[in-house]
């Protein structure tokens, strides 16, 4: 049996990438934002995404060579560095977001499993490390297990969420309690929710990296997109709805990132946090598998355009997982998670992802003169990144100082290094003149 992907297995790694961060990671944060509007914001974050999405495939289709990020700067700026730092920012987007996955992991099990009170203030962490190494272990262990393991865990999340969401409307509308926000002043805190929410939609972009791994990619990636991205947004606006009409603002605030667990109570009494906290368990579990086997690819194609050193995507084993890649992902993603805290990886992931996916579209709306562009979906993604991403820094300065000086600290020094490493050669030459000159 071929070890390569099909389309279930592609939707199911797109999923995997969303779900996880959506529903689990940063819906406490959205719903303290954007309250019972929460399901709008995801909306709006939705359209962006999926326009990134139509950006991407149309860049395919009109280039001369398949590609992403990286390919798709490259050949249509023609500038190296640019490109480079394009990539660089795009892989640390998604180390943040593994670190994201592995840190509400090791809320929702230190919550289910009651370890905080073994273990105290090591137990989150300790758990979120222990994640970070299994999942490591399973994408060493090649693509077929890694597919294989996929469509399990996504088929066992949204059959639960799913499930929950019917079940929680139901009792939300026969108790008078479905709040859709659509009385009251029209604010642009929905707006600013959908740019703290960007990061829920990082999943599907990695299939480009996987082009290896997949059945007729020319074909089942366009539909794997198409398809997991609607509904990604159809159960974020389920859950969305439904947490935001059974617990009030205080609740949210007070649970954080456990309130959708909380939200279950009402509905199904203490087993239904505990089926909730089981379900994010394996759904934080399934976005870290995804994103780490995809980040992992679309780093050894990062090597293939110059942007990233040799050494670091040796040792390819006999299925194509680049092992050593893996390993030093997973080596970066533990620091973040045991050192980090959630609102400054979240943030660090949403600046990356928008950045990225508005600089996609604005190439494919570049490209409208080739009859296979349609220049309005680019230019939404485009216009609606540049809108969200000022948003998400009014919002951090204002309410979380300190965590938009963490951001801005690092995104700063990211720079520094990545422009330092792509200018290397040319500040090679400017200290041997002056060392001449002496």
């Amino acid at each position: 049996m071929s070890d390569r992907l099909g389309l279930p297995s592609a939707v199911s790694i797109a999923l995997g990438g969303m779900i996880g961060g959506g529903i689990f990671s940063v819906l406490g944060v959205v719903a303290r934002i954007a309250g019972t509007r929460t399901w709008l914001a995801f909306v709006v974050a939705g359209v962006v995404a999926i326009c990134a999405g139509y950006s991407y495939n149309t860049l395919n289709e009109v280039g001369e060579r398949t590609g992403a990020s990286v390919t798709f700067v490259q050949r249509y700026t023609d500038n190296t560095t640019l490109a480079g730092m394009v990539g660089w920012t795009l892989l640390f987007g998604y180390v943040g977001s593994m670190a994201m996955y592995a840190y509400a992991f090791g809320e929702y099990t230190v919550g289910l499993l009651g370890l905080r009170a073994v273990l105290g203030g090591v137990a989150r962490p300790l758990v979120s490390a222990l994640a970070v190494v299994g999942f490591v272990t399973l994408n060493r262990m090649g693509a077929r297990a890694t597919g294989t393991a996929e469509n399990a865990l996504v088929a066992a999340k949204m059959l639960v969420l799913l499930g929950f969401g019917v079940l929680a409307a139901s009792y939300g509308s026969a108790h008078g309690l479905l709040d859709f926000g659509t009385t009251g002043a029209a604010t642009v805190a929905p707006v600013v929710a959908a740019g703290v929410s960007f990061v829920a939609f990082q999943g599907w972009q990695l299939l480009f990296y996987d082009r290896e791994s997949i059945v007729d990619p020319e074909t089942t990636i366009p539909r794997a997109v198409y398809v997991a991205i609607p509904i990604a947004v159809a159960t974020y606006v389920l859950i969305g709805v439904t947490t935001t009409s059974l617990l009030t603002p205080a609740q949210i605030a007070q649970y954080g990132e456990i309130a959708l667990a909380k939200a279950a109570e009402p509905v199904l009494g203490s087993l239904g946090f505990t089926i909730i906290a089981a379900a994010a368990v394996v759904s934080t579990g399934s976005a870290i598998n995804a994103t780490l086997f995809s980040a992992a690819h679309f780093a050894n194609g990062m090597t293939d355009e110059n942007v990233l050193p040799d050494h670091i995507a040796a040792d390819t084993d006999g299925d194509g997982v680049p092992q050593r890649t893996v390993l030093l992902l997973g080596i970066i993603t533990l620091g973040l998670t045991v050192y980090g805290t959630l609102d400054g990886i979240t943030a660090l992931a949403s600046f990356a992802f928008l950045v990225v996916f508005g600089t996609m579209s604005a190439l494919a709306f570049t490209e409208r003169d080739h009859d296979d562009v349609h220049p309005l979906p680019p230019l939404v993604g485009a216009l609606g990144a540049a809108c969200l991403f000022p948003l998400l820094c009014y919002h951090l300065a204002v309410h979380e100082p300190r965590t938009f000086g963490f951001v801005v600290l690092t995104l700063a020094a990211l720079f520094v290094v990545e422009l330092t490493y792509f200018e290397r050669t040319r500040l090679a030459r400017v200290a041997k003149r002056a060392e001449d000159r002496i």
